[in-house]
């Protein structure tokens, strides 16, 4: 049996586990519970009811969190030398093109995220095998392969991100940091479970929304009510 730390016994018993919280107290117990001396993330694990095997299942998006992340993205531009310009006024961290595409050939991937332009990705077929494990595939659906390269890199760095439900039914995503106000990580949770329930598939049959947990990088789960539908 795993022995509970002094820290993590006191944080399980501030929450009452027959209890769905609504999101304003699950905002304000997240903070309460969190002992880590780092200013942890604050998560929500969104459970579907889809099935992710199914194409017309499938559920991704991207949401603009209105306080943004907290976190610093390592953003890499691959763009034409024209574009270079555009990126770098945006606030990209890292701007290229061939050079990049050879560094992450042989398994270089110290970014976040990448974005580029559509006439680019023909050069990303074969970094397929090293970015798409690691999710820096660049996708038009998630607004990385543009040519308002400009608009996209503003949008990631003030904090829009991607979801997408993996193969066993649920979404997570980062929603802020512990050192945030309740109400900012009240507001964030709440635009990426609002985004979450407009792209409720035609196929998913029955409850959409299962379960809702929030819960920061050391803490224990929270369960949320999950009467958003």
């Amino acid at each position: 049996m795993v022995k509970l730390t002094k820290n993590r016994k006191i944080s399980i018993e501030k929450i009452d586990s027959d209890k769905s919280y609504t999101l304003d107290e699950a905002s304000s117990l997240v903070k309460e519970i969190t002992t880590s001396k780092f200013d942890s993330s604050v998560d929500l694990a969104i459970r579907l009811g889809v099935d992710p095997k199914k194409a017309n299942e499938m559920v991704r998006g991207v949401v603009s969190l209105p306080h943004g992340t907290g976190k610093s993205l390592k953003l890499l531009a691959l763009v034409t030398p024209d574009k270079e310009d555009e990126a770098k006024k945006a606030g990209a961290d890292l701007i290229g093109l061939d050079d990049y595409i050879e560094k992450i050939k042989k398994g270089w991937v110290d970014v976040d995220v990448i974005v580029t332009m559509p006439s680019v990705m023909g050069k990303l077929g074969p970094l397929g095998k090293v970015l798409g494990p690691r999710g820096l595939m660049p996708n038009p659906k998630t607004g990385t392969v543009t040519m308002d390269i400009a608009k996209a890199v503003s949008d990631i760095k003030a904090g829009k991100i991607d979801f997408k439900v993996d193969k066993t039914g649920i979404i997570h995503a980062s929603v802020g940091k512990v050192s945030f106000s309740s109400e900012m990580i009240k507001d964030n949770a709440n635009e990426l479970i609002k985004t979450i329930v407009k792209l409720k598939p035609s196929g998913s049959k029955g409850t959409y929304i299962r379960s809702i947990s929030m819960s920061s990088t050391m803490s224990p789960g929270i369960a949320i009510e999950s009467k958003f539908e």
